[in-house]
C-alpha cells in the first residue's frame, strides 16, 4: 500500500520558518521524482518545489525561490521542505507528490496534505 504522510505544518508568524516532512512507503522511493504542491483557499493547486530521484537537481516556483529548500534522504524514504522567511501568501495546504513509473505505467501518488498558516 502506497503512503505519503506529510507533517510539520502549523501556524507561524510572518518571517518565520517551518520544516515540512514527507514520509513515503509502499513503493521504491529512490526511483521517484518528489514534488511539493500547495493549495490556498479558492485557488488551484500549484507547484512549489521538486527534486529528482537522486537529489541532484531541484526546481522551485519563482514565488518561493531563495526562501524554500527541498531535500531528500533516500535511505529514510523522506523528503523535506525547509521554508524560511514565510509570508502570509504562503498560507495553504501543502501536499507531497511522488511521480514515476511503476509496472511500465506512469504512477502519481499524493499525500493527504498539511496546513501551513502564516499570520500575525
Amino acid at each position: 500500500q502506497v503512503n505519503l504522510v506529510e507533517s510539520g505544518g502549523g501556524l507561524v508568524q510572518p518571517g518565520g520558518s517551518l520544516r515540512l516532512s514527507c514520509a513515503a512507503s509502499g513503493f521504491t522511493f529512490s526511483n521517484y521524482l518528489i514534488n511539493w504542491y500547495r493549495q490556498a483557499p479558492g485557488k488551484e493547486r500549484e507547484f512549489v518545489a521538486g527534486i529528482t530521484s537522486t537529489g541532484s537537481t531541484t526546481n522551485y516556483a519563482d514565488s518561493v525561490k531563495g526562501r524554500f529548500t527541498i531535500s531528500r534522504d533516500n535511505a529514510k524514504n523522506t523528503v523535506n521542505l525547509q521554508m524560511n522567511s514565510l509570508k502570509p501568501e504562503d498560507t495553504a495546504v501543502y501536499y507531497c507528490n511522488a511521480a514515476g513509473i511503476r509496472a511500465g505505467l506512469r504512477a502519481n501518488y499524493w499525500g493527504q496534505g498539511t496546513q501551513v498558516t502564516v499570520s500575525s
